[in-house]
């Protein structure tokens, strides 16, 4: 059995979670609501404050995405609580970030600006502070969008081992290489 899919979710107060028609599982609760498609092999079954998933066989798919769908609805249960966040910093000479309501216009060092349209399930904020790496910070309930917005944002120049400039996570630490070897 799954050592992932075999937990129960603890829903906590203040959210209700409901399976629909065709397996899709709402889950409302003060940040607000989100749906996921559940395989229809997948058993979800709501009962004392937990949702209990479970798979009709061993077969290996069935066993895959046992374990996958429990942590998709864990990630949905905690988006509508606690919602998710993901800071990015732009390291480099000159790299700006500044933010217009849900657009946010980038200066990496190309010979234009990149204006960036973000997802209006998202709420975005910029922070320059003299002496320091300008920030983004995204927030939101869904865990998949927001991990996917930052990816590309990070793509849009992506830190390099030499000096280390580019757009990179907080909390990544960038693997350095040495330049080249001084003459003889």
């Amino acid at each position: 059995m799954s050592r992932i899919g075999k937990q129960p979710i603890a829903i906590p107060a203040g959210v209700t979670v409901s399976v629909g028609a065709d397996n899709v599982v709402t889950v409302k609760g003060a940040k607000g609501e989100l749906k996921e498609a559940i395989d229809r092999d997948i058993k979800v079954e709501v009962k004392d404050g937990q949702i209990v998933l479970s798979r009709p066989t061993d077969q290996i798919r069935h066993r895959a995405m046992h374990g996958l769908y429990r942590s998709l609805l864990n990630n949905l249960v905690k988006g509508v609580t606690e919602g998710f966040k993901k800071d990015l910093e732009l390291v480099g000479v000159g790299y700006k970030a500044a933010n217009q309501g849900n657009t946010l216009d980038l200066s990496l060092g190309y010979s234009h600006n990149i204006i960036f349209e973000i997802p209006k399930e998202l709420k975005v904020t910029t922070e320059t502070v003299k002496g320091q790496n300008p920030k983004i910070s995204l927030e939101g309930t869904d865990k998949q969008l927001l991990g996917q917005v930052a990816a590309k944002l990070r793509s849009l120049r992506k830190p390099e081992p030499y000096k280390g400039k580019g757009v990179k996570y907080s909390n990544e630490v960038i693997r350095r290489k040495a330049g080249k070897a001084a003459g003889k």
